[in-house]
């Protein structure tokens, strides 16, 4: 008992010269303040200077596990509606547009509850032309409006079974107006543009339709969980419930659960945590807690006793889950869950990695562990080979969690698994998002933060012993739930149809007297500081044909170097394959495993791989172990020992997946946009037939992996050492051929759009993919950089921008859309414009018509570009380049022929703009451009006759477009 108290008194801390009392922890590697205002809202901060910028996450203890079972996805739908505004934003005149919000939200109410689909139409017809008069009041976007003026980056939101949380990442200087405009929207939201988020709901549904990972996770849930929301209700909600939504539902659920009790704000960055803590509590210290939180009653889930088989159909390639259920996150059992999850799977020495990935039993599978506030899952997953059943690759994974319970893998793994979670939470604290979503997860699993912050000396005392016990009592031979994902037409998918709707006005000239207030505000400026890459980094020269971009760590004992060769599958096709193949095999002197055993054991981590344009091999780890990964790497691509039934059995594996891609609906999209920008030759080169790989020999692969380093090549490297120090190493470690082959660096030219035409691709969908590319033959111009990027702010930008506003806001027909002029990423390379957006079948002319319409006329409205231009330079002045990010900026100066990062003239010139400037650049390097339109998507349902008033229709096949 005494050595308890102890513990409690030494994590609750008084902080030197402070006001406020901080809870913190002894060796929290983040530095942790938490505090707690009288109202119950929790702060939790972690401060890191490296740049001047604060990462944000607003989190609130409720999500789809909270959802009335009458109105599901209710969590969710609100989170869009909390970026509508409140009376102070969002509008021109409150008072006169809350009776028609009034009047809306009691129309919802009789809509919901009447059957008769005529009296249905009537009541939505109603409800609709009252919504567009509502809408000459309102200012869309306002929000988003404001955090632009600020400055802020990464303007999103999230929702889960157990938590709705809200990003924002602000420059250092704008605490106080960020909390002044965030309180005002928790505490005093306006549920107004309800029916045309309604409709952007509607669409995210119905992308969900398509995706069997969602559909296998609602099944596997459902089976895990039949007492619990987890597994009764989805977060986005049935189709049903989307049908006849409630705005008085939505209200309630904001007054019970948006409280201050049942919040936290976790903030990583550069700011002072008693000015940050006296800034919240100064806003959000009015909020009132509600003493009478809902608890949410379920009954408690019964052990599964035999296996609980469910399939899934759909268009994806086939896999097959596997999972047992877990307790609570805040469960002490879950320690070792993490570690038997890293025994099992951790991409190099686990039971999985060397016993089925390295054997080449399945195509793939893995492990992992997935805590949840109320019960987890401890998951396995796993993909066939050709001609493999799904039944079989399940029994195979399911051997290894047998000798998992028998005690059968290395105790030494142990050790090697704490050592690389040991790397990841050190490479984690590199990054604010990182520092606070840790925060965010410890809040809303409600866990102590003592326990979180100690978590890994907790595991590295975790035993072979524990870890079979645990196996033995969690994931019995009996106990878990399968889901087979067979490939088949899905049964009982119907896309939610959203009723017809009339475009809300936009009001881009309009603007609230708080966002004029806002914008009048002074704060102290941040200076911007633009790398000088004389400063920052080093261009080293060890030897002829080998060229070192240098960069030192001086925040940790990580390291991260690559070596690149700049040939990739353009040149040599078999490239991609024959790095792949080197990277199941061993050499003379020492096994896969034993390697895979030694680089895990010394907590690094290597890659070998091909693209388009260069190859690559990656090591990372930490620096006292830098010559050590070094030497294993560079032997074993000298050395490797070739094995025909290996590479036999991955060429075929190879073969499979590249068919398996072809069933996916984002792999064809990506696909169909290379095709179109880059042509049917530039994709056919750099794939091989199935024929030609399995003609390819050992020899041959071996062979070019051998010779790989013959040629000249870059290193970069950023770590602890000196310059001098890693020349030295690499001199002494790098096997550096005396006559190295000078490889000259080429780049992938788009095509040049001269005339209209349409590409149609095939994919049994309810919603298609579309997107609008052009490029011509005008090359880099840096000078035009600056009216460029201020015309992509002010026309793409963000959600603040002309073609969210019109795509989303105002017409409803995605729930993502986007445009941008993207300049060339070399100096002789073309610009291109690409307009995107996913649909519903039916939308594509209007979703078309709308695309052309703003691209060749876009909207004018001066107070929409001051906010974007304000955007623009408040983002410079805060944005830096930091780490191994300095190298890859000086590469991609270099290859445009310039010697500092564009970001500094444009900052310099863009002061300077007007609103003209933009227009002219929309004139001069937009309107009226020749368009390729692709579509991904079911042309029996595509409106042919108007595709074809656009230009030439050309339906390609998956194979063209994939190039095999």
């Amino acid at each position: 008992m005494k050595k308890f108290l102890f513990l409690v008194l030494s994590l609750v801390l008084m902080a030197s010269c402070s006001q406020y009392k901080y809870e913190t922890v002894k060796n929290d590697p983040l530095n942790t303040k938490i505090y707690t205002l009288d109202n119950g809202l929790k702060v939790y901060m972690s401060v890191n200077k490296e740049t001047p910028r604060i990462q944000t996450y607003i989190a609130v203890r409720v999500g789809g596990k909270n959802d009335p079972s009458e109105t599901t996805g209710l969590a969710h739908y609100f989170e869009h509606l909390m970026f509508k505004g409140t009376a102070q934003f969002g509008t021109s005149d409150y008072e006169a547009e809350k009776p028609l919000l009034d009047e809306i939200e009691q129309l919802f109410e009789v809509y919901r509850k009447t059957t008769d689909e005529a009296e249905r139409a009537a009541i939505y017809h109603r409800i609709d032309s009252i919504s567009y008069e509502a809408s000459k009041i309102a200012i869309p976007n306002e929000y988003d409006k404001l955090m632009s003026i600020i400055g802020a980056n990464g303007t999103n939101a999230f929702t889960g079974h157990d938590v709705t949380a809200y990003v924002e990442d602000i420059p250092s200087n704008q605490i106080d107006t960020w909390a002044r405009i965030q309180a005002d929207r928790f505490m005093n939201p306006v549920l107004r543009g309800f029916h045309t988020e309604l409709e952007t709901i509607y669409e995210e549904k119905n992308m969900s339709l398509t995706q069997d990972n969602r559909k296998v996770y609602e099944v596997l849930s459902n089976a895990l969980y039949p007492n619990h929301p987890y597994g009764t209700q989805t977060v986005l909600g049935t189709q049903e419930h989307l049908k006849n939504p409630s705005i008085t539902n939505v209200k309630a659920y904001h007054k019970n659960w948006y409280v201050p009790n049942n919040m936290a704000i976790c903030v990583a960055g550069d700011f002072d945590p008693d000015y940050m803590v006296s800034v919240i509590e100064k806003y959000f210290g009015a909020m009132e807690p509600n003493p009478n939180l809902p608890v949410l009653e379920f009954e408690k889930e019964q052990p599964i006793t035999s296996p609980i088989v469910r399939e899934v159909y759909g268009l994806d390639a086939e896999n097959v889950s596997v999972a047992w259920r877990l307790p609570e996150a805040t469960h002490k059992d879950n320690d070792v869950a993490r570690v038997a999850a890293t025994v099992l799977y951790n991409g190099m020495a686990g039971l999985f990695d060397l016993n089925i990935n390295q054997a080449q039993r399945t195509m793939s599978s893995y492990a992992y562990e997935n805590l949840q506030a109320d019960y987890g899952a401890f998951q396995l997953g796993g993909r066939p080979k050709p001609g493999q059943s799904l039944e079989e690759v399940a029994e195979i994974m399911l051997e290894q969690v047998e000798l998992l319970r028998q005690g059968e893998f290395d105790e030494q793994l142990l050790e090697g698994c704490i050592n690389n979670l040991r790397m990841d939470k050190m490479r984690a604290l590199e990054s604010n998002s990182a520092r606070a979503m840790e925060f965010v997860d410890s809040f809303i699993n409600g866990g102590e933060w003592a326990d979180d912050a100690t978590l890994l000396d907790r595991l590295a005392k975790v035993t072979k012993e524990d870890v079979v016990a645990w196996a033995n009592n969690y994931l019995a031979d009996n106990a878990y739930v399968v889901v087979y994902k067979r490939f088949g037409t899905p049964k009982d998918v119907v896309k939610v149809a959203a009723p017809k709707i009339t475009p809300i006005q936009s009001n881009r000239d309009k603007q609230s007297a708080y966002l004029a207030e806002i914008q009048a505000l002074e704060v102290k400026p941040i200076e911007p500081v633009f790398v000088d890459f004389s400063k920052e980094m080093s261009v080293l020269n060890p030897a002829e044909g080998v060229e070192v971009l240098y960069k030192q760590n001086k925040n940790n004992e990580l390291f991260s170097m690559d070596y690149t060769v700049y040939k990739g599958s353009n040149d040599d096709p078999a490239l991609s394959l024959a790095f792949q193949y080197i990277s199941y095999l061993g050499t003379e002197e020492k096994s896969y495993e034993e390697i895979a055993a030694e680089v895990y054991n010394l907590a690094g981590n290597y890659y070998m791989g091909a693209g388009a344009l260069s190859s690559t091999v990656s090591i990372s780890g930490l620096e006292s172990s830098r010559e050590q990964l070094m030497a294993i790497v560079e032997d074993l691509a000298y050395n490797a020992k070739g094995d025909e039934e290996i590479l036999e059995a991955l060429k075929k594996d190879l073969i499979k997946s590249r068919a398996d891609r072809k069933l996916n609906q984002r792999a064809c999209f990506s696909a169909l946009q290379s095709y179109v920008s880059f042509g049917a030759e530039t994709i056919a080169k750099r794939n091989l037939s199935d024929e030609q790989i399995m003609a390819l020999t050992s020899e041959e692969l071996l062979e070019k992996v051998k010779t790989w380093f013959s040629n000249s090549h870059e290193v970069s490297y950023y770590g602890p050492a000196s310059s001098t120090e890693f020349v030295n190493s690499l001199t002494k470690c790098h096997k550096i051929a005396e006559n190295l082959t000078p490889v000259e660096r080429k780049f992938t030219e788009y095509q040049t759009v001269n005339d209209n035409s349409v590409v149609l691709a095939q994919y049994d969908a309810k919603q298609l993919y579309y997107v609008q590319y052009s490029a011509d033959d005008r090359a880099f111009d840096k000078a035009q950089a600056p009216y460029i990027t201020l015309y992509n702010e002010y026309f793409g930008g963000g959600m603040n921008a002309i073609v969210f506003q019109e795509m989303r806001e105002a017409r409803g027909l995605a729930y993502s859309a986007n445009a941008r002029l993207s300049t060339p990423a070399f100096a002789d390379g073309k610009y291109s414009f690409t307009a995107f957006i996913a649909t519903q079948n039916d939308k594509m002319r209007q979703a078309i018509e709308a695309f052309d319409e703003i691209i060749n006329s876009m909207p004018e409205s001066e107070n929409a570009f001051a906010i974007a231009k304000e955007a623009l330079i408040a983002r410079l002045r805060t944005d830096r380049l930091v780490g191994p990010e300095v190298l890859d900026a000086y590469d991609r100066c270099r290859v445009l022929g310039i010697e500092e990062p564009l970001n500094k003239m444009i900052y310099e010139q863009v002061q300077a703009l007007e609103f003209a400037d933009v227009l002219k650049t929309q004139q001069e390097w937009v309107k009226d451009r020749k368009y390729v339109y692709a579509i991904l998507g079911d042309v029996k349902d595509l409106d042919m006759n108007y595709l074809k008033t656009l230009g030439p229709v050309k339906v390609v096949s998956l194979d063209e477009v994939f190039g095999y």
